[in-house]
């Protein structure tokens, strides 16, 4: 029998879950196990999970869940160092070569578990399963909004919260555009054919934002790109992945750009193949951008859980994806979840290698 067990997300501004009260329902008929950590900060209530089906039990005490157990969350865990004995499935960001990576690949590795990225999920083909990646464009762009009328005041970049509902988001953020008085900036998505970028395509054009849509044929040649400078708002939507093109390199701080807002949705600066070189590190809630040039400013909005601005939204969208997924469970070993694990062996054997 196969136990699934919903950990609460410890994450500050985690509210999101990857399974919908009506998914547990759906798996215990199928004759799953779940089990449910109590949450007050998730956005859909656990006494909804209780009537599905679920067993309750409290915050955080799923390191003492049976090693069958199957531990199921979306953000990282407690960085306590600890070994992992049990299978994760996650959102681990340990394959692209990330400083943080090799120390949670050491955890699964001292502790005998193994890691199921969310991240590699994919069908036959290669496409991903499941991905949040509509509601962080769509996110990332209202923050990326929210700079510039910031910018457009003096200032920088306040703190974010999240939203009840989207609609809730679009009238604030309306208002604040229109105060400023000034004409709507000029927006370039790259990667607007992807989910990211219809995502970020979609809340801009919602706000009257002239959108200039790329996508892989705008960019095969490889780059130099000026016309990323000549936009004053920049929404990157590409991963960052071996051949990725490089949008904007080091050099782009220096004056004669109109560009004042990078949105870099798909935030990994760690990576080596970041296709925006002008930052270093993610950005918070409490501080969603960081100021990397001056006279002109340039800001770089890269929050990595954006999605979780719109917690229901992006919440029942993605585990309406991810639940056919899940139901796969039982057999753990093929499909998608054999090729994520294998993903996992590969990379464990290479840092046991050194």
């Amino acid at each position: 029998m196969t136990h699934l067990w919903v950990r609460a997300e410890s994450r500050p501004n985690e509210d999101r879950v990857g399974i919908t009260p009506d998914g547990v329902a759906a798996l215990t008929a199928q004759g799953f196990t779940v089990t449910v950590e109590d949450s007050p900060r998730r956005v859909l209530p656990t006494d909804a999970y209780a009537r599905a089906g679920a067993t309750i039990v409290p915050e955080g005490s799923w390191p003492t869940a049976p090693d069958d157990a199957i531990i199921f969350g979306l953000k990282e865990l407690p960085e306590d160092g600890t070994p992992l004995r049990h299978r994760h499935v996650m959102f681990g960001h340990a394959f692209k070569g990330q400083p943080a990576s090799q120390v949670l690949l050491r955890r699964f590795r001292d502790g005998g578990g193994r890691l199921y990225d969310l991240e590699y999920l994919t069908d036959d083909h290669g496409r991903r399963l499941a991905a949040f990646g509509y509601w962080a464009g769509y996110a990332g762009a209202a923050v990326s909004l929210k700079a510039w009328v910031a910018q457009a005041r003096g200032g920088i970049c306040g703190p974010v919260h999240a939203y009840a509902d989207k609609a809730l988001l679009l009238e604030e953020l309306r208002a604040q555009l229109d105060a400023t008085g000034r004409p709507r900036p000029r927006a370039l998505v790259i990667g607007a054919k992807g989910r990211v970028g219809s995502g970020a395509a979609d809340l801009l054009v919602e706000m009257n934002v002239p959108v200039t849509r790329w996508d892989m044929a705008e960019t095969a040649h490889g780059g130099p790109f000026p016309e990323v400078l000549a936009h004053e708002l920049f929404i990157n939507a590409i991963l960052a992945q071996p051949g990725a093109p490089v949008f904007v390199p080091a050099g782009a701080v220096a004056p004669g750009r109109a560009l004042t807002v990078i949105g870099d949705v798909a935030c990994d600066p760690t990576s080596d193949f970041s296709p925006v070189k002008v930052y270093d590190r993610t950005t918070t809630w409490d501080q969603p951008v960081l100021r990397v040039a001056e006279n002109p400013v340039l800001d770089v909005m890269a929050i990595d859980n954006l999605p979780s601005m719109l917690p229901r939204e992006s919440s029942e969208d993605y585990a309406g994806q991810l639940l056919p997924v899940l139901a796969q469970l039982d057999r753990i070993e093929a499909g998608p979840w054999g090729r994520a694990g294998a993903l996992y062996r590969d990379h464990a054997e290479r840092l046991t290698q050194t």
